[in-house]
């Protein structure tokens, strides 16, 4: 079934889902503390943090597989103060060079592929300067964030730009190994109904420890939370800070 949701729709309804909160904070502090660098957001989406980024006195790039979050990125605010790249890390030429490296929103999590993500470290290794630093967020596994996402928990309504109102919810299932799977459920004022599944992975801290040392990167530290708590204490996080 095709979906009902247009890619500009889609994408409101990403940005309606996902509001500034601590992580972009938090991701924001960590860039600042080294004024004017060069920064990747790999997997930006519609390019919420990396404006900020921009705005702040970066020189920042942005790089999203997908056509329609980078279309909503490039119709907001600031845009031309950013580099814009279709693709994943692949996408990098071979003199790409950052001082910072982010993944933020769980994008982590997302590349599912052991292959490809073995191949993410690496290509970001291969950019990073020497002494540059990599962070990312991806959900402890033993905080069973998939036990949350139930319609009881998840159920939310929405008004779009364009007028297009909605109910939406959640439910998910351990899929595979370290795997899960999740589906959005969308139903529409006229009774249509559209569903949406992702799979994401769920990487144990020393797993995450240990693909990284094997890519070259060095983790300086693993938080639990967005104010700095430590694994098993904070928000059912692992917050990742390495460097090459």
């Amino acid at each position: 079934m095709g979906s009902l949701l247009s890619a500009t729709q889609r994408a409101d309804l990403y940005d309606a889902e996902n509001r500034w909160a601590a992580d972009d904070d938090f991701f924001l502090t960590f860039v600042n503390e080294r004024p004017a660098s060069r920064v990747l957001d790999l997997g930006c989406g519609t390019g919420r943090l990396t404006l900020a980024l921009a705005g702040a006195g970066h020189e920042v790039t942005g790089i999203d597989p997908h056509p329609g979050s980078l279309a909503a990125a490039r119709a907001k605010p600031g845009v031309d103060a950013v580099t814009w790249v279709e693709g994943t890390s692949t996408a990098l030429g071979p003199d790409a060079a950052f001082d910072t490296v982010l993944m933020t929103a769980h994008v982590a999590q997302a590349i599912i592929d052991e292959d490809q993500w073995r191949r993410t470290l690496a290509d970001i290794r291969r950019v990073l300067v020497p002494g540059g630093r990599l962070v990312f967020d991806s959900r402890d596994p033993r905080a069973k964030a998939w036990e949350r996402w139930t319609p009881a928990c998840t159920r939310n309504q929405f008004t779009l730009p364009d007028g297009t109102k909605l109910h939406l919810w959640l439910d998910s299932a351990p899929h595979e190994s370290g795997l899960v799977k999740i589906t959005e459920h969308r139903l529409f004022a006229d009774g249509s109904r559209e569903l949406e599944d992702a799979v994401l992975s769920f990487r144990s801290e020393w797993r995450l420890r240990g693909d990284l040392l094997a890519a070259g990167l060095q983790v300086d530290a693993v938080l639990g939370g967005w104010g700095g708590e430590p694994v098993g204490r904070g928000a059912g996080e692992l917050i990742v800070l390495a460097h090459r």
